[in-house]
């Protein structure tokens, strides 16, 4: 089979991941973002790499978004919002990192395929994405692409349609946006 192909396939296994996402999770997601003093975001992985894309497009947008570990990240506090991506929703620095943000009384949101996972349930506010886990035994999803493929680029296209939800709701448009580009490179 040629590349083109397998992207082909690829693009139809995306496709069919819309139907599967529940409006009514995402918009609890995107107003909870409305509502936060501040934003935070962490992944792991992949899932992380996808997580601070949407933390980046949330900083043009004029929300204080972080990703923890960086050293510009300031303390989490209460009226804050941290939004978990992970496919297995039981990454041990994450479940941590989640537990510690309800103790000290923030928001939780998950990104996740398993929604009753740990991090799942610890959340306040869940959306639940198609994909299957690197280990593909699990999950009700089926994918031809290896490890969590499928639902790293659902996670990347789902953020960049909650950032439409949101500029829609904020009146911001991509000129606007612009202006909070980095310029120094």
């Amino acid at each position: 089979m040629h590349t083109t192909q397998y992207l082909a396939k690829i693009l139809k296994e995306l496709i069919r991941t819309t139907d599967l996402i529940s409006n009514e999770e995402a918009e609890k997601l995107v107003n909870g973002i409305l509502e936060a003093k501040r934003v935070f975001v962490a992944g792991a992985g992949r899932s992380g790499f996808m997580a601070k894309s949407f933390a980046m497009r949330m900083m043009h947008m004029g929300i204080d978004a972080y990703v923890p570990g960086e050293t510009v990240t300031p303390n989490f506090e209460e009226g804050d919002l941290i939004i978990f991506a992970s496919g297995s929703g039981e990454t041990k620095s994450l479940v941590s990192m989640a537990e510690k943000a309800k103790s000290l009384g923030g928001t939780v949101a998950a990104l996740t395929i398993f929604s009753d996972s740990t991090i799942g349930k610890l959340a306040d506010m869940t959306v639940k994405l198609p994909g299957s886990p690197k280990d593909q035994s699990e999950g009700d999803y089926k994918t031809i692409q290896p490890m969590g493929s499928l639902f790293e680029q659902t996670l990347l296209l789902f953020c960049d349609a909650l950032i439409l939800r949101f500029m829609e709701k904020k009146g911001l448009d991509t000129n606007k946006m612009y202006g909070r580009h980095a310029n120094l490179e």
